[in-house]
């Protein structure tokens, strides 16, 4: 929430939407590990953007499906999850700003959930925020022990799902959780099906899913805490076995969560749920200590790093800039190509638009000084 202030006697040309806050310094690394986590998340999300399902990829499209779920699959979500939780945090010294902004971006996720795409995240992490009002005195310590045991026991369920049997034999097909798109629908056909699993899977979704994500709240709000992440110089043997133990770790499950996407059993599936997210938090702590390393030696300043860091600053806007550019290209009522990519071709339009992402988030920083939805969000929070 910062603003570059004009010194000069004439209005700046062209006028900036960033709203009148006073200007402060910004911490380099959240803005980086956003941007990294903003060009990961879509080569993940792309899957359900195409409509391809992982164990049914061959050849080449094989090769990508094993690059995203070893270095890609869980990560950036487990970023993204730590640094909302970082962000709402900040907010608990004032609760009406608080409440502000999280009944702001839970409308905000509503709408984007209910008329561009189904697997929005905005919503759910602003529904789950609002229990950080229970932990808003809470010490550091706290903080880590009560996201390990809602760790822990998240994972040890849905393991314990898989050990005891579930529903199903061994040789039932494993479930597909796309969208229900099929070719020739309307928008207003896709909106129909989409607004009635909208509200409908709200709730179940927060029950499955919201112990692991409240988890990784609690652990950025921790960071937030100690100042992990705006004194990165004061933990560098932090950094250092975060990059020599947490990221292997993370690799290593990586490669089991591979496998088990080549297995068309219900099993494999469910398994495949404490693996991608376990591996991932590993794999994404991996990643905060070699970007937390770049920062403390001065190397985020310019080239990729400093490109990814704009790209940081108005994440928000492109993640909904990706849901906008990709449902267009693969829903039926627009581009209609929906089931016709495989994963190789769709990482490589995860990349190519997820890079060309980072000058265009440089360039409209450098004349308009914030995102237009954080324009709009900041707006709402402080009027």
């Amino acid at each position: 929430m910062t603003r570059e202030v004009d010194t000069t006697p004439s209005p700046p040309e062209p006028q900036r939407l960033a709203p009148e806050r006073p200007a402060r310094e910004r911490s380099p690394l959240p803005d980086l590990l956003r941007g990294l986590a903003m060009l990961g998340i879509l080569t993940v999300n792309l899957q359900d953007f195409s409509g391809y399902l992982e164990w049914q990829q061959t050849g080449l499209d094989r090769i990508a499906q094993v690059l995203i779920d070893v270095f890609a699959n869980g990560r950036f979500i487990s970023i993204f999850a730590m640094l909302f939780g970082w962000g709402a945090w900040g907010f608990l010294r004032s609760r009406r700003l608080f409440l502000r902004r999280h009944l702001a971006l839970l409308g905000l996720g509503t709408l984007h959930g209910l008329l561009v795409w189904h697997g929005d995240i905005i919503m759910l992490y602003a529904t789950l925020a609002f229990g950080l009002l229970l932990l808003a005195r809470a010490q550091p310590r706290a903080l880590v022990t009560v996201a390990a045991a809602l760790g822990g026991w998240w994972l040890f369920s849905n393991l314990a799902t898989v050990t005891l049997g579930g529903t199903g034999p061994v040789a039932e097909a494993r479930p597909n959780f796309l969208p229900p798109i099929a070719l020739g629908q309307s928008y207003a056909e896709v909106l129909s099906v989409r607004a009635q699993e909208l509200f409908a899977l709200f709730v179940p979704g927060v029950l499955f899913s919201g112990p692991w994500l409240f988890a990784l709240f609690c652990l950025g709000a921790a960071a937030r805490e100690r100042e992990l992440l705006t004194r990165p110089e004061r933990f560098g043997a932090l950094w250092r076995r975060l990059v020599w133990l947490a990221l292997p770790a993370g690799l290593a499950l990586g490669g089991l969560l591979a496998w088990l996407n080549t297995q068309d059993t219900w099993q494999a599936a469910m398994l495949a749920l404490p693996v991608r997210m376990g591996g991932g938090l590993l794999g994404a702590l991996g990643y905060v200590g070699l970007l937390a390393q770049l920062v403390v030696r001065g190397r985020a300043a310019g080239g990729l790093p400093g490109a990814l860091s704009a790209s940081g600053r108005v994440a928000l806007s492109n993640y909904l800039a990706q849901s906008l550019v990709m449902t267009t290209l693969f829903y039926p009522y627009a581009g209609a190509q929906w089931g016709s990519w495989g994963a190789a071709s769709g990482l490589a339009l995860a990349l190519a638009f997820g890079l060309l992402q980072l000058p265009l988030s440089r360039w409209w920083l450098a004349r308009l000084g914030t995102g237009p939805v954080e324009w709009l969000l900041r707006r709402l929070i402080y009027r």
